[in-house]
């Protein structure tokens, strides 16, 4: 599976890749909203993993973007938050997020999340289910 993670800290992207890694996806990297639009129209990715607040456009707008796109908009999201999953949940696009997870990030949680949006998203990339669905 093909991964993009979209964090503003080096230092979580490279923890975060590791764990991906460590579990036999590919991963490739952004550093804000912007970043990775480009990196979501040039590639292929069956899940985008998100941080809520990033300079030049913060993770909310990201994910209503990449939502937008038809290339993008079945593409699983984990949107990952410091402000915690309660009070993300009282914004209008909560329901964009396939999952929400709080930072700083439990590496065991995050496994199980992971999984967890693997398993119920099992198609190879968001082009295969629109063919399917035609």
């Amino acid at each position: 599976m093909n991964i993009l993670v979209v964090d503003d800290n080096k230092a979580v992207q490279e923890r975060l890749a590791a764990l991906i890694i460590s579990q036999g996806h590919n991963v490739d990297l952004a550093i804000n909203g912007l970043d990775a639009l480009g990196k979501a129209q040039q590639g292929n990715y069956q899940l985008f993993v998100i941080d809520h607040l990033m300079p030049l456009m913060n993770g909310v707008q990201l994910t209503k973007n990449l939502k937008a796109d038809e290339s993008s908009s079945l593409v699983p999201v984990i949107f990952m938050t410091t402000q915690g999953k309660r009070t993300l949940k009282d914004i209008a696009e909560y329901s964009l997020f396939d999952k929400v997870i709080d930072k700083p990030i439990n590496e065991a949680d995050f496994i199980t999340l992971l999984s967890e949006v693997i398993k119920a998203y099992p198609a190879n990339s968001a082009t295969e289910v629109l063919e399917a669905n035609k």
